[in-house]
């Protein structure tokens, strides 16, 4: 069962008096890459948070928001009284200056940075292991949206796969029409050339085979039609993250199918090769969002 890299997880849940949601969203990606937005309430947990993501996702892009919902709570804030203090004096020393109203000092001053702040909130022991089964939850609705979008990339992989071994057989039924073409070609060309009776029969036969043995492709189709089938049964392991794995095996099959095309000299063999690249592309793209 294939994973995708590509999903979207949400969970929204009230812990103590607050509520938190959590939005997930992964792309595919190299390694594991994680943007994480939180309130400052999960500043002091935010290594743990990242450690979990890690271990549950795996790998790929993934931008994680945590936002804390107002519940209408009243917060409590402090007054930095020394700093009012020492913004009253200079503009009392202004307004007067000025012969402005005093009495609209006051209004000023809370507007100042920092005199007025909320005051720090932490979590308690069991408000963080409440808000971990917040995040869990939504990892979990992501893994779902994943293991969905798997599902149709390994439909669409065996497809791929099915139709290069389609064009392997066509190929396969060609080799000995090819083989044939090659002697007779030769044949004619120094029929035609020197004459049917200046050169060695013996000979040629000799020369005729050491060459279609430098051009047989029998080898190749063996080695293509192997990692066809590597490549159907990691797909069937239970493993869950096995991208790299299988794009390492399309490289294979890649080289057997360049190998093929080098060494064909046969337009119909040709043909079959450009049809096999074609979906040995697709078939790459498709790998890149495999977890």
């Amino acid at each position: 069962m294939l994973k995708s890299m590509t999903g979207f997880g949400r969970s929204e849940q009230t812990v103590g008096n607050k509520t938190f949601l959590v939005d997930i969203k992964s792309l595919n990606g190299k390694q594991f890459e994680l943007q994480l937005k939180l309130p400052s309430i999960l500043k002091p947990f935010e290594f743990d948070i990242r450690r979990l993501l890690s271990e549950k996702l795996g790998r790929g892009s993934v931008d994680c928001t945590i936002s804390l919902k107002d519940t209408g709570d009243a917060r409590p804030v402090s007054i930095n009284t020394d700093l009012a203090k020492a913004y009253y004096k200079p503009l009392a020393e202004l307004s007067k200056a000025l012969n402005l109203d005093p009495s609209h000092i006051l209004s000023t001053l809370v507007k100042l940075p920092e005199v007025i702040t909320p005051s720090s909130e932490t979590l308690s022991d069991q408000d963080w292991a409440d808000f971990q089964r917040v995040l869990q939850t939504a990892i979990g609705n992501l893994n779902s949206h994943r293991q969905q979008e798997g599902s149709m990339l390994e439909e669409d992989l065996l497809q791929r796969i099915h139709n290069i071994l389609l064009q392997q057989d066509e190929v396969m039924k060609l080799e000995p029409l090819r083989q044939q073409k090659i002697r007779e070609g030769i044949t004619k060309l120094l029929e035609e050339n020197v004459g049917k009776e200046n050169y060695d029969d013996n000979r040629l036969e000799q020369e005729l085979i050491y060459y279609i043995e430098k051009i047989d492709i029998s080898e190749e189709q063996v080695r293509l039609k192997n990692h066809c089938d590597y490549f159907k049964s990691i797909l069937a392991e239970k493993e869950e993250s096995k991208g790299k794995k299988l794009s390492f095996i399309l490289q294979e099959i890649g080289r057997e199918i360049n190998t093929t095309g080098s060494k064909a000299y046969d337009a119909s063999i040709q043909k079959c090769v450009v049809l096999m690249k074609d979906e040995l592309e697709k078939a790459k793209e498709q790998v890149l969002n495999v977890l």
